[in-house]
């Protein structure tokens, strides 16, 4: 049976990915070792939902290590060789705030391990689909140039601007900005992926995610906007918004919007390809108007304040065009409006506080 590798396998995304592709028949390895949980602290942890995918999904194999870890990772592309359909690559080191307080940390996960799992698909699997989940952070603060207009509950972009209706394409220069240490490392990962695609034929392909969410995400307050927001929510925790007036826009994926478009690359890759992926005009919100639905759906009020610091390199507006993905790929759709979206992640954090998993 052919054998799918997803890195980060009891995150958000990795963990859908589990999912999804045992559902395809795939036989499938995943490779987490909960830096989650020292990135962010306990309460980020992934422990919850590397339990629940081991008893839900049958045949899987779980391997508890570092993609930095070389040796470890050459076991298990040695071990499964050219029977790899694909890799999922969605480990990282997310936050670019924590990136500053670690940089060398940053860097290695980000982009030494992205090389390690680049150079074994090559010597092991060269025939495999590999996908590698990047970010709208590679584009640094270069968003913040466009021509933005206050509105009553967010900012919004020039009616005239040829990004209106259909958001941020791949067009946009990654130079002459402010990337923040965070969006360094994975444009110097996102890079590298391009490049092996290029330069050995490989069949690489970049997914630039804007907002990446979903019922499954270890939420934190340095990562996991939507989750985190109605987390706080919910438990009656503080949350304090920074900067732009809380009129910030962006968009959001659900995780299984994201890992229908992987799976569609991964049957039909194009060797080097770079994708904008997010909720693009169909779902985005600003913060306030994020707060507005978090308490509709709870049913309660957030204890919210407000700091005028923006987070440097911070995007005021991305609106992801997925225009090009959905031209190469016409058979992927958007299942999840905003609503649903933060229904199921609100109904997922009730379901596991009543189950005790944190």
């Amino acid at each position: 049976m052919s054998v799918a590798i997803v890195t980060g396998a009891a995150g958000l995304i990795g963990g859908e990915a589990v999912r999804h592709l045992a559902r395809q028949g795939l036989d499938v390895v995943g490779i987490d070792n909960d830096m989650r949980a020292t990135f962010f602290g306990d309460d980020a942890s992934t422990r919850w939902h590397r339990r629940a995918i081991e008893a839900e999904v049958p045949g899987y194999t779980h391997v508890d290590a570092d993609i930095r870890d070389e040796s470890a990772m050459r076991k298990v592309f040695a071990r499964h060789g050219k029977a790899v359909f694909c890799v999922i690559h969605a480990a990282a080191q997310p936050s670019h705030d924590w990136a500053a307080r670690e940089p060398m940390t940053d860097f290695s996960v980000n982009a030494t391990g992205t090389l390690v799992l680049l150079e074994l698909l090559r010597g092991h699997c060269p025939d495999a689909a590999f996908a590698f989940l990047s970010t709208n952070k590679v584009y640094g603060d270069a968003p913040n140039r466009l021509p933005l207009v206050e509105r009553e509950t967010r900012w919004e972009l020039a009616e005239d601007h040829p990004y209106f209706d259909r958001g941020i394409d791949e067009t946009l220069s990654i130079d002459q900005t402010m990337h923040s240490l965070f969006g360094v490392s994975k444009a110097a990962a996102d890079l590298m992926v391009q490049e092996y695609g290029r330069y050995f034929g490989l069949k690489t392909g970049c997914f630039r995610g804007g907002c990446l969410t979903g019922p499954g995400h270890s939420g934190a307050m340095l990562h996991g906007f939507l989750s985190y927001l109605m987390g706080c929510t919910v438990a009656g925790r503080p949350y304090t918004v920074f900067g732009y007036k809380g009129k910030q826009v962006r968009d959001n994926i659900h995780s299984a919007d994201l890992v229908d478009a992987l799976w569609q690359f991964a049957q039909a890759p194009r060797p080097g390809a770079v994708y904008n992926m997010g909720g693009g005009r169909a779902v985005n919100c600003s913060m306030i108007e994020a707060i507005a639905l978090c308490e509709d759906i709870a049913g309660r009020r957030l204890d919210w304040s407000y700091a005028d610091d923006s987070r440097m390199g911070d995007h005021v507006w991305w609106i992801s065009d997925t225009g090009r993905f959905e031209r190469d790929y016409p058979g992927w759709r958007r299942r999840y409006d905003l609503r649903a979206i933060l229904t199921e992640i609100h109904d997922g954090l009730r379901d596991r506080a009543k189950a005790g998993a944190g």
